[in-house]
């Protein structure tokens, strides 16, 4: 399938909620506490888990350079660096968001797997709870009910600021909890991805200890395995997530916005983010097309997960792929 189809089901539902219980807004003013758009608050240890989850690998860096002060970075760090960012950022890209957010591919079972797998070792939360959590932004993009809008607290200058820390990490925060059952309901069917979803702290400890193991073996000392530990492991899961938090946070404040997206979403596309995220900072199509497999449509918009797709559907891996077809584009491109 080379066209484009309807939206994903789920999402489709989250939308159609989204129309029904949205609060009145004007764009401009903070976001209504509470209100319909509001779900059961999650327990206060669980903020304190986000906490010790964010902070965690900037206080193991601080740690690690004052153990290792004076080394130097070798080559096999920056090659596994690299390779473990790719593996688990393109989990994230292809997996967690075009593949299993937004039905962009159908993925046979061994592909699903393994990203899903990918993507959660790159520190960003369990698969199912992700996904629940980007269809809910989908469905009320930049008004009430947004969990990770910049405009959270209006659009005056403090309140953009305010909003910019919010939509980072602030949200990661917040004791408002997605339920999957609303936004997920297909991932939570799937006995694969209930088994990968429960065993995200386990790939959060493979995601460390593969770059530590593989220094050891490639140095053959302890040094070797902490300066990889460093660079492939806390370094590159920091880099990661705050790469995918910048386009929560810039890809909806900074930027150009080519196509129209619906009333009050703000998306834009920003080229510089574009390689380190793998084509997801061209934001303002994907949320004028969200199920479009490209987000890049445009000449010269790389976007590293769009190849990634095309080679696995040459490879038999996926089917079904919605590639942008372009007179859909241009019916949503500005005069």
């Amino acid at each position: 399938m080379t066209g484009q189809a309807a939206e994903h089901p789920p999402l489709e539902r989250g939308a159609r909620f989204a129309r029904r219980a949205a609060l009145p807004y004007d764009g401009v003013s903070p976001f209504p506490r509470g209100g319909a758009a509001a779900y059961e608050r999650a327990p206060a240890w669980r903020s304190a888990l986000t906490a010790v989850v964010v902070a965690f690998p900037f206080v193991a860096l601080a740690l690690a350079a004052w153990l290792l002060w004076g080394s130097l970075i070798g080559p096999a760090d920056i090659a596994l660096a690299v390779a473990l960012y790719a593996v688990t950022g393109l989990g994230v890209t292809v997996g967690f968001h075009r593949g299993l957010t937004h039905g962009s591919f159908t993925a046979a079972r061994p592909m699903k797997v393994a990203m899903a797998i990918a993507g959660s070792m790159s520190f960003q939360g369990d698969v199912i709870g992700w996904v629940a959590t980007h269809r809910r932004h989908h469905a009320f993009t930049d008004r009430p009910g947004d969990p990770h809008s910049p405009y959270r607290f209006g659009t005056s200058v403090a309140g953009e600021l305010r909003g910019l820390v919010h939509a980072h990490v602030g949200w990661l925060f917040s004791r408002d909890v997605t339920p999957p059952s609303r936004y997920a309901p297909d991932l939570l069917a799937d006995p694969d991805l209930r088994a990968v979803s429960r065993a995200f702290p386990w790939l959060c400890l493979l995601s460390l200890g593969i770059p530590a193991g593989a220094g050891w073996a490639i140095g053959g000392t302890w040094h070797a395995a902490l300066t990889a530990l460093l660079w492939a492991g806390l370094v590159r899961v920091a880099l990661l997530q705050h790469v995918t938090w910048s386009v929560n946070s810039l890809c909806h404040m900074v930027g150009r916005r080519p196509f129209r997206t619906r009333r009050h979403d703000r998306a834009t596309n920003l080229w510089p983010l574009a390689v380190l995220s793998f084509g997801e900072s061209w934001h303002n199509l994907h949320h004028a097309d969200p199920t479009c497999a490209r987000h890049g449509v445009d000449r010269h918009q790389i976007d590293p997960t769009a190849a990634v797709i095309r080679l696995a559907e040459l490879l038999g891996w996926v089917h079904d792929v919605r590639w942008p077809l372009p007179a859909r584009v241009e019916t949503r491109r500005r005069p």
